[in-house]
C-alpha cells in the first residue's frame, strides 16, 4: 500500500504547487486530530439521543474545519475536474461536502467503549504532516488510522485518511473516475445525492 500512499501524495503535491506559500505561524496538526477524535467520541456517546439529523449538525462544522474538502473534491474526480463548468465545480464541492458529513453521521451512530490514541506525528518543514492514530474498539481490536495533512496559510487540514493501509482518497478517486468515464455528470450528481438520501433514511 506504500505505492498507493506515495501516488496520492504525489497528486496532492502537484495540486498544491499553485497554493500560496506557507506562513510561519500555525495551529497544531496533532491538536486538530485530537479535537476531531474528541468530537467523534462525544457524538457517538449521544448518538441515539441526537438521531441522524443531530449527528449531522454536530459533525458539520468540525468536518468542515478538519478536512480540506474543496481540495479533496478536486482530487477524487481526477482529470474530469477540468471538464466541469464553474457551476458544476461549485455544485460538486457542495455536494461532496454534504456527502462527507452524511457519511460520518450515518456510520458513527453508536458507542460501545471505543477510544482513540495518537501514536505519533511526523511533521515536515514544507507544510505537510502525518498524524498516526489508532481506533481501539471495545474488544481490543485496533484500527490504524493515518491522517495526511497539508497546510494552507495558517491552517492545517486533512487531505487523506488511510485506514489499515487503505487510502480513502484512492478508493473514492477510483470509484468516481470509473463512474464518470461511463456516465454523464448529471448521473454522477444523482448518484451522490442518492447516497446522501440513503444515509439520512
Amino acid at each position: 500500500m506504500k505505492s498507493v500512499r506515495f501516488a496520492i501524495i504525489g497528486v496532492l503535491l502537484l495540486t498544491f504547487l499553485n497554493l500560496p506559500p506557507v506562513l510561519a505561524s500555525d495551529n497544531n496538526p496533532t491538536q486538530l486530530i485530537e479535537n476531531f477524535n474528541s468530537t467523534l467520541l462525544s457524538v457517538m456517546k449521544r448518538a441515539k439521543v441526537l438521531g441522524y439529523n443531530g449527528r449531522y449538525n454536530q459533525f458539520a462544522p468540525v468536518i468542515r474545519k478538519t478536512f480540506d474538502l474543496p481540495l479533496i473534491a478536486r482530487v477524487v474526480v481526477g482529470r474530469y475536474w477540468s471538464t466541469f463548468t464553474d457551476e458544476e465545480k461549485a455544485k460538486f464541492v457542495e455536494t461532496f461536502t454534504r456527502l462527507s458529513i452524511a457519511t460520518y453521521a450515518s456510520r458513527f451512530d453508536n458507542y460501545s467503549g471505543e477510544r482513540f490514541k495518537i501514536l505519533a506525528t511526523d511533521r515536515s518543514r514544507r507544510g505537510r504532516a502525518l498524524v498516526k492514530t489508532q481506533l481501539i474498539k471495545s474488544d481490543g481490536k485496533e484500527v490504524e488510522l493515518d491522517y495526511i495533512l497539508f497546510k494552507k496559510g495558517m491552517e492545517w487540514r486533512v487531505v487523506n485518511v488511510i485506514a489499515d493501509g487503505v487510502s480513502d482518497l484512492s478508493l473514492k478517486r477510483a470509484d468516481y473516475t470509473t463512474f464518470l468515464k461511463k456516465n454523464s455528470i448529471k448521473a454522477f450528481f444523482d448518484k451522490l445525492n442518492k447516497k446522501i438520501s440513503d444515509y439520512a433514511s
